[in-house]
């Protein structure tokens, strides 16, 4: 019997029959699962939270965050410290370190490349290229002085000018660069630790394969690239090249999960392991097998389906603590929604009777029974489209956005005209056309589970709903060109403050960030007075407000945010789940002996 099908009989049982341990061969390696496929391996050109995972631990940008740090704190990472930021805000110059090489290419010529000043302004640079259609091109555009004209110059000719100096992002010396913005950001510090736009590339390898950047990764971080099978299987190795960086941390002293850590690890060299392997497995029972198999070192994110049987009142089942399985367990910075798209004939739009059939179908959605029947308890629900754990969050607010009412979504769609004319048990539009609400969804167990909630809900009210399948890569295509009705995402912060949830319905950020075309002048109004001014009360209030705007519009309807529970096998150390950092794999050590004995015998 092979050990899948073994693993399968024994149901929830798991281990009804002895298995030989998972066999690794060679050097230590992190073995965990992704569930959805990379897009690709250019910082620039990407926005799921999958790839920039994959590019934050091969490339650098010049800020990162303390591993264990908690709250979130930045701290250099190839810059000599912190930037030194002018009075009035608007200056920030960056000094980066000497001696950090990038891993070897033939576009190098046989020599070691360093890395400069002018990686990084060239890199950012390229943020503005229309060639690449950088979906994170948001933070950087209304701020950067003189980049606006670059890019437009650019649109009109159809090439972007790298060489001509410009004011807003210059190099000073081989290891200084200056950022000029033309508004104040008090974010921008965060800007500055986020990969997709301020990682360094080389110009000189992107300019040897233009065409090949999004599949051909060289950077100067502590993993390169060794072998990948497209939506498969990726596996890094340790880059020979990377500098002399050791293991430092300040976790909090009531931490005592962070204090562990720092005391074991202090000072040893990273990164310590020496290979991780990242392999796509999009349903959840696979992949809960792969980790009970030894197969997984780390199973990040337990899935929903198996939260009865792992954590029983959420402690860590008894057979799981016998074989030394450890789990770490916190709120995620994230949220889940489903979006409206606001240019859409149906769903879309401003007026009253627009405006009824969203606030309609978000009353018609019972989040709490996918909280409880699908999420297995592992969620509370989303009151406002902030998440939790970033400044500007407010864990005591209710908002009427979580309601579950189809008595009254009845109500709105009857007083505004969507009435069923022909009795079949569908309502039809005001103009009596044809009522579809159609949601996008994946192949996934969990999203058929969803769809089967969505579609129960939605005829209870007397509205139609269709689902668009399609794998999740070819939805967010779609979902950036505006082609879908309805979808439902999830949004994890890139940044510790409120603003990387709110720029999520900023009007100029459609097709970006903005997935619902959200542009509702008084929001945007809000949002641009907000990064003006520091964290506090009165940011604060203006969030307020745009909560406010956010219920009556009802662009979204809101979904949950997540309790994350990761697992990790006993030979796996340091791991601790950090709110926004992505390069973390370099802090997590993997004891090969204890590996290869594995816990399955």
């Amino acid at each position: 019997m092979s050990r899948l099908s073994c693993l399968l009989l024994a149901g929830a049982a798991w281990m009804a029959c002895v298995l030989p341990a998972a066999a690794v061969d060679g050097p230590a390696t992190l073995r965990y699962a992704f569930r959805v496929a990379e897009t690709g391996f250019d910082p620039i050109q990407i926005s799921d939270l999958y790839s920039a995972v994959l590019n934050a631990n091969m490339f650098d940008a010049p800020l990162t965050y303390d591993y264990l740090a908690r709250p979130v704190k930045v701290i250099p990472n190839t810059s000599e410290g912190l930037p030194e930021v002018s009075p009035d805000g608007l200056t920030w110059t960056v000094h980066i370190r000497k001696g950090i090489y990038f891993a070897d290419d033939p576009a190098f010529g046989g020599k070691r490349r360093e890395l400069t000043a002018a990686d990084y302004v060239y890199s950012m640079k390229r943020a503005y290229d229309p060639r690449w259609k950088c979906p994170n091109l948001y933070l950087l555009e209304p701020y950067i002085l003189g980049m606006p004209a670059i890019r437009e110059k650019a649109l009109k000719t159809g090439a972007m000018d790298y060489d001509t100096e410009v004011e807003g992002l210059k190099t000073l010396d081989r290891y200084t660069f200056r950022v000029r913005l033309m508004a104040v950001n008090y974010n921008f510090i965060h800007t500055l630790a986020y990969c997709n736009v301020s990682c360094a590339l080389a110009r000189e390898v992107v300019e040897a394969a233009p065409d090949k950047t999004m599949e051909h990764p060289v950077g100067t971080g502590p993993y390169r690239l060794a072998e990948w099978r497209r939506s498969s299987k990726m596996v890094f190795e340790a880059n020979p090249n990377f500098r002399e960086a050791y293991f430092t941390a300040d976790p909090p002293a009531d931490d005592p999960v962070g204090q562990k850590i720092a005391a074991e690890l202090r000072g040893r060299r990273l990164p310590l392991t020496p290979r991780v392997e990242v392999s796509i497995i999009e349903e959840n029972q696979p992949r809960w097998l792969a980790f009970l198999n030894d197969e997984q070192d780390l199973l990040e994110r337990l899935p929903e389906d198996f939260a009865n049987v792992a954590i029983p009142n959420n402690k860590l089942a008894p057979n799981l603590v016998k074989r030394g399985i450890a789990m770490d367990r916190s709120l995620g910075v994230e949220l889940t929604f489903t979006y409206f798209q606001m240019e859409n004939p149906v769903v879309g739009g401003y007026t009253p009777e627009k405006v009824a059939l969203r606030r309609a179908i978000s009353l018609g959605y019972n989040t709490a029974e996918e909280i409880r029947v699908v999420r297995r308890n592992q969620a509370i629900a989303a009151q406002t489209p902030v998440g939790p754990g970033v400044t500007g969050y407010d864990p005591d607010l209710r908002t009427a956005a979580a309601d579950y009412d189809p008595a009254r979504a009845r109500a709105l769609l009857d007083t505004y005209g969507y009435l069923d004319r022909d009795g079949d048990g569908y309502r039809e539009l005001p103009d009596g056309k044809p009522l579809v609400y159609e949601r996008a969804s994946t192949p996934t167990q969990i999203d058929k589970q969803l769809d089967e909630l969505w579609k129960k809900n939605m005829d209870a009210i007397g509205v139609r709903m269709v689902i668009r399948k399609a794998q999740w890569p070819e939805l967010l295509k779609q979902s950036k060109a505006g082609q879908l009705m309805t979808w439902a995402l999830a949004w994890s912060a890139s940044t510790p403050d409120a603003q990387a949830f709110t720029e999520t319905l900023y009007g100029p950020n459609a097709g970006q960030a903005n997935h619902a075309r959200f542009d509702l002048p008084a929001w945007n109004a809000l949002f641009e007075a907000s990064k003006k001014i520091p964290a506090g009360p009165q940011r604060h209030a203006l969030y307020l407000e745009m909560d406010k705007l956010f219920v009556a519009y009802a662009p979204w309807k809101l979904g949950v945010h997540r309790i994350l529970t990761d697992m990790t096998m006993p030979w796996v150390h340091g791991y601790h789940r950090h709110p926004v950092m992505q390069n973390w794999w370099q802090y997590v050590r993997v004891d090969g002996d204890e590996q290869r004995r594995g816990t399955v015998h």
